[in-house]
């Protein structure tokens, strides 16, 4: 089961093409493509913090992850 809400992943999608309406099963590629996307930027800001030696990932860590993986 996908952690991400369908009916959150449809709303972006929508907003961002101008309204256009999205297949039930681009949802599901659109929401397992988030995920994946969310895992490997928490992977590389958990890795910072731990290069930090902290225990909590912090907004800079974030923002590292995503400057390194695009």
């Amino acid at each position: 089961m996908a952690d991400l809400p369908n009916a959150v992943v449809k709303r972006l999608i929508a907003k961002h093409s101008d309204g256009m309406r999205v297949s039930g099963g681009a949802i599901d590629v659109a929401v397992a493509a988030a995920e994946d996307y969310v895992g490997r930027i928490a992977r590389e800001a958990h890795a910072s913090a731990v290069a930090d030696k902290r225990k909590t990932i912090m907004e800079g860590d974030i923002e590292k992850a995503r400057a390194k993986l695009g």
